[in-house]
C-alpha cells in the first residue's frame, strides 16, 4: 500500500512539475514553414526570418502554465513578435501555418505588448483595434476593461522581459514582467502547440543581414 501511495506522489509531482523546453538541438520544436532560422546559442534561441514565421512546438498542450523571457533588437526596421499558445497547424493554399491565440511582443510606440492576438482570424481580441478587430461569439468575457498606461508600460524595450502565460480552460491570463496584462475568457480553442514568432526582416530576406534577432530565453512550461 505504501509503495503504491509513493508511486502515486511520484506520477502526480512529475505531471505538475515545470519542464525547460530548450536544449541545444531544440529538440522540442519542429519548423513547419519554408523560411526562417532558429538557433540555440548560449542557453538562448534565437530567431531571425524573412517573412513572419512561428516556430512550434512538436507537442500540443492544454492547460499550463508558459514562462518565458525575451529581448528585442536595436534596429531600424520594423521588429515585432510574440508566442501563440493553443496554436493550430493548418494546411492552405499558401503552404503550412500556424494560427491561434497569440501573445503580441510589441515595441513599437503603442505599447500593446501583452494584448492578445488572433494570428490568422480574429486578429486584435485586447485591446480592440479600431479596424482589427473580430471577436465573435468565442470571445466570452474580457476581465480588465480598457487598455491603461501601467499595461502599456509593462514592457521594457532591449531589456529582458518576463512574458507568463496561464491557460486554465476558457480562462486566459497573460503578464508581462509580473503585470497583468490580459485576462480573458474564450473558448475557441482548448488545446495546441506554442511557437515563437519572427515577424520578418527585409534586410535579412534581402542581404542575409541579422541585426533582427529576437532572443528568447528561460522557456519553460508546467501543466496543470
Amino acid at each position: 500500500m505504501s509503495f503504491s501511495v509513493f508511486t502515486a506522489l511520484l506520477i502526480f509531482n512529475g505531471c505538475s512539475s515545470t519542464h525547460p523546453l530548450l536544449d541545444e538541438s531544440l529538440s522540442n520544436f519542429t519548423n513547419v514553414y519554408n523560411d526562417g532560422e532558429a538557433r540555440y546559442v548560449g542557453g538562448e534561441l534565437q530567431l531571425i526570418s524573412q517573412n513572419n514565421w512561428f516556430f512550434s512546438t512538436k507537442e500540443i498542450y492544454e492547460d499550463f502554465v508558459l514562462e518565458a523571457e525575451v529581448k528585442m533588437p536595436e534596429t531600424s526596421e520594423y521588429s515585432n513578435s510574440g508566442i501563440i499558445f493553443r496554436g493550430q497547424i493548418i494546411d492552405t493554399d499558401k503552404g503550412t501555418q500556424i494560427i491561434g491565440y497569440q501573445v503580441d511582443i510589441d515595441p513599437s510606440d503603442r505599447k500593446w505588448t501583452g494584448g492578445l492576438y488572433d494570428q490568422g482570424r480574429r486578429k486584435w481580441l485586447y485591446p480592440i483595434h479600431p479596424t482589427r478587430s473580430h471577436p465573435d461569439e468565442d470571445f466570452v468575457t474580457n476581465f480588465l476593461g480598457e487598455w491603461t498606461k501601467e499595461q502599456g508600460e509593462a514592457y521594457s524595450h532591449l531589456t529582458w522581459n518576463k512574458i507568463k502565460i496561464v491557460c486554465k480552460g476558457s480562462d486566459i491570463k497573460i503578464f508581462i514582467n509580473d503585470i497583468l496584462t490580459t485576462h480573458v475568457k474564450d473558448v475557441k480553442d482548448s488545446k495546441g502547440v506554442i511557437a515563437f514568432q519572427h515577424h520578418g526582416s527585409k534586410a535579412y530576406r534581402e542581404t542575409r543581414d541579422k541585426n533582427n534577432i529576437v532572443r528568447f530565453r528561460a522557456i519553460s512550461i508546467k501543466k496543470l
